[in-house]
Formats: C-alpha cells, structure tokens, sequence
C-alpha cells in the first residue's frame, strides 16, 4: 500500500474542512455586522386626522420671465475692429452705433473709382459731342457710357461693403454680454455683443390638462413678481400648448409690458393667481384636503398610509386638484381616516407603528 499517497489525500481533506470552517465562520461574522431590521419592531410616525374644509380660494401659477427679443450680433464682413462704442450694461436705442471695423482699405478704393467715374464722365461729355458732330462712330460713345455705368456699380458695391463695416443696433435694448475686444478680428457668424430688450417681457408657465381651461388666448391677466409682490402687471395671453412636455404639463406664455424704469428682470419669477383667472370664489367650496407629502405611490396610482389599531395600509386615492402644496382627494378617503403625514422610513404596508 503506498503510505504516502494515503497521508496526502488526508491533507488535502483535512486543508477542504479547515478552509470551509473558516468560510462559515466569516458568513457568520459578516451576517452579525449587517443590519437586520426587524419588520416586528413598531415605527415611529406622525399623522393626520381626515376632516372636511373649506377649499383655498386661491389658485397660484407660477412661471419665469424671460425677454421678449434677445439676439447676439456678430459682424456682417471681417475686419479688424477698430471701436467698441458699448459695454455690458449700456442702454441702446435702435439704429445706434456699436462696433466699428476698419475701412481704410475699403475707402481708398472708394476714391480711387471716384476717381475713375470723374474721368468717365469727361469721356461721355466728349463722346457725345464727338458723336454729334459725326467725328466718331456711335459705338464709341456707348462703350464710355457703359464704363461709366459699371463704375457707378463698384462705387455702389463698395459704399454697402463700407456700410457693414459700421454695426448698429437692431433694437433698441440692454448690452448684457460683451464677448470681444477692440483689435479682435471680427468674422461673419462670430457673435460680438448680446443685447436683451426687456421693455416687454415673456411670462411663461406650465400647467396641467385641467388647468388649460382656465387660459383664454389673447386675454388679459393680471401677474405679480415675487420680488415686488405689490406691483401688478397686464399681460395677455400669446400661446397655449398644444403639446405637453417632460412632466406632462403645458405651456402657457404672456406677452407682458415691463415698468418704466425696467424694474423686472429676465429670469424672475412670478404668479397669475385665481383673482386674475376670474375664476368663482372657492370659499363654499368644501372637501378633503391632504398635505402632498403624506403623497406616496405614483403620478397615475396616488397612495397614502392609513393607520387603524397601531398597523399601517395602503389605500389608494384619487386627487382631484392641487392647491400650492395641498391636495384635494375626491375618494378613497372618509372623514375620521387617520393618515401617515411624516416617518415614511422604513415604512411599509402592514407595519406596527407608534403616533408621535
């Protein structure tokens, strides 16, 4: 019997049984360190008695401001610029100089077929008394007539490219970016300066499908900013959705003048509220109305947690609208209800809990 073949296979047990007691040691290790959390153990929650009241009368929309013509202008010809005659916070009326690009070049050559027009036009007086005379033939007058002619054309040519070398406002606005510098070399399609008109401004918002109906196009509404709560200002209505976005909701935009003084800005924010909808006075209004925090399941299955005899269930509600950051549920829910309103961890349906 080969004795050496015999102790080598009891080693190589012996080595199996010592590494798989070692891995049952770590897992029972590693088991002791992870949480277990106990499904038994009660939760600590607060809640919220489900009672009828009175509807908020009010209904805010919040939106942006945004202005109604923003552009960048960028050269028409390349050249190097010579002036800028604007920087970032300069008001600018239409029509007034920006940015001036050199046109020394342009306007030598400007002279020089000025030049060449004054000798054309002597040749044409000449021609044609020539011609009367019977001294030349009739062709030769024709031919100074059409030289004349074609330098008129380059004198044309060259005046409009001096022209786009002088850029003038589009509109009349607020310089709000500068994004060159005087020696820089200007090229078509290179934006050089951002102006923002903010005399009148876009107010957009966005709404949900039911909401729509309170939006007439081309009428009037009344919108605050939040910076200036008591400032109110007439917009009309220049755009209802007819697509909805991301979040399933649609675009509303108004057309908006600005005050005097420009006191509102691009990017601030603002509100219609239910006074300038004209919509009826919600305050007879009666039903249930429920924090939207206390709000779990989805969009399309709204849920809530309702607590009886220490133990949590699910129930699934319908809500009707939202008022600022309440919901109005119109089922699923009955006066006397008690409702999880916060300590949502670890909470599940058919947990113990505690009310704090």
């Amino acid at each position: 019997m080969n004795w050496k073949k015999i102790i080598g296979i009891i080693v190589v047990l012996f080595l199996i049984a010592l590494v798989a007691i070692k891995l049952k040691n770590n897992k029972e290790v590693t088991q002791q360190k992870v949480y277990q959390f106990d499904k038994e153990q009660a939760i600590n929650v607060q809640v919220d008695t489900i009672q009828i009241e009175r509807l908020n009368a009010e209904f805010n929309f919040s939106g942006t401001f945004e202005p109604n013509k923003e552009t960048k202008i960028s050269a028409e010809s390349q050249g190097k610029i010579n002036k800028i005659l604007v920087d970032v916070g300069s008001f600018v009326k239409q029509g007034q100089l920006l940015i001036q690009l050199d046109n020394s070049l342009l306007k030598l050559q400007l002279q020089a077929i000025d030049v060449q027009i004054e000798g054309l036009v002597a040749d044409v007086n000449r021609n044609s008394i020539l011609a009367k005379a019977d001294a030349i033939q009739g062709i030769q007058l024709e031919k100074s007539e059409l030289g004349l002619k074609s330098a008129k054309i380059q004198k044309a040519t060259l005046l409009e490219q001096i022209n786009k070398t002088t850029i003038r406002a589009p509109f009349s606005g607020v310089v709000t970016a500068k994004l060159s510098e005087e020696g820089s070399f200007a090229s078509p399609g290179i934006p050089l300066l951002q102006i923002t008109d903010i005399s009148t401004l876009k107010f957009t918002l966005n709404v949900s499908e039911n909401d729509l109906k309170q939006f007439i196009l081309n009428k009037n509404y009344s919108i605050t900013a939040d910076a200036y709560s008591d400032l109110s200002l007439n917009a009309v209505v220049s755009m209802i959705g007819s697509k909805a976005n991301m979040g399933s909701s649609y675009p509303i935009q108004f057309i908006v003048k600005n005050t005097a003084d420009f006191k509102i800005k691009s990017g601030m924010f603002g509100k219609v509220t239910s006074k300038s909808l004209g919509l009826k006075s919600a305050i007879e209004e009666k039903g249930i109305l429920i924090s939207s925090s206390s709000v779990v399941g989805s969009v399309n299955q709204p849920q809530v947690y309702v607590v009886k005899n220490g133990k949590t269930s699910l129930k699934n509600i319908t809500i009707s609208k939202k008022i600022q950051n309440r919901s109005v549920v119109s089922g699923g829910l009955k006066v006397g209800d008690v409702i999880v309103t916060n300590g949502f961890i670890n909470l599940f349906d058919g947990a113990n809990v505690i009310i704090n």
